[in-house]
């Protein structure tokens, strides 16, 4: 596991706690060293902080999933606002934890995201639209729709569940971890998704079930 921090006490504390959970740690205090280290692909999960000298912890994010590298990356941040939260899954994070963090939740969220590694999700085709997110890609009449990974992932626990009702918590849980953003993000989500797929033609696919969560109607082909 990869720990890229600038606060000396941070690093020394992930080191002895996450070794006592039997997670061998590199840890790195600037942001250029930590995109070097990242980018070999060698780490498990990469634990990175959003306030990082020479290269903000956003931007290794960014040059990281820009250059293929998917290992999964779980931000810590001081900013606990909903859009820095969502800023920074739309870059490709897949956890989000606020300073300061309960030790216990971060190790908790850092196994998840473990067990999450694994095959891609299949491929689904629904009469025009197809959703892949092996390929982080989604079409509709054969015409891709740009989505982050994220409204991709989102996009596809709905396809998957065709004309049934998935809550907030089923799609936070399924895209990004329990208990790795608040659920707020969901409903962000689901807007930025509605009006990509009104925009490539695909009209009012999604809809919300009130009180209980979104459904996506469609007929497959």
């Amino acid at each position: 596991m990869l720990v890229v921090d600038d606060e000396p006490g941070v690093r020394a504390a992930l080191i002895r706690g996450l070794g006592a959970e039997g997670m061998e740690v590199v840890a790195v205090g600037d942001g250029p060293t930590g995109l070097a280290q990242a980018e070999t692909g060698a780490f498990d999960v990469v634990v990175l902080d959003v306030v990082l000298p020479g290269l903000s912890g956003y931007r290794v994010l960014e040059r990281l999933r820009a250059g293929g590298v998917e290992t999964p990356v779980l931000l810590l941040s001081a900013k606990d606002g909903e859009v820095d939260q969502a800023d920074g899954l739309d870059l490709g994070a897949d956890g989000y934890v606020v300073k300061p963090f309960s030790f216990v939740v971060l190790v908790a969220q850092l196994r998840a995201l473990l067990r999450r590694r694994g095959p891609a999700p299949a491929r689904v085709v629904l009469g025009a639209l197809t959703v892949d997110p092996g390929a982080g890609t989604a079409s509709w009449e054969g015409r891709e729709i740009e989505l982050s990974n994220r409204e991709t992932g989102v996009l596809h626990v709905l396809a998957t569940r065709q004309g049934e009702t998935v809550t907030k918590d089923e799609l936070l849980t399924a895209v990004w971890g329990e208990g790795a953003a608040a659920p707020n993000v969901v409903e962000v989500y689901v807007g930025y998704l509605r009006r990509k797929l009104a925009a490539a033609g695909a009209g009012e696919l999604v809809t919300t079930v009130r009180g209980r969560g979104y459904r996506l109607d469609l007929v497959p082909a």
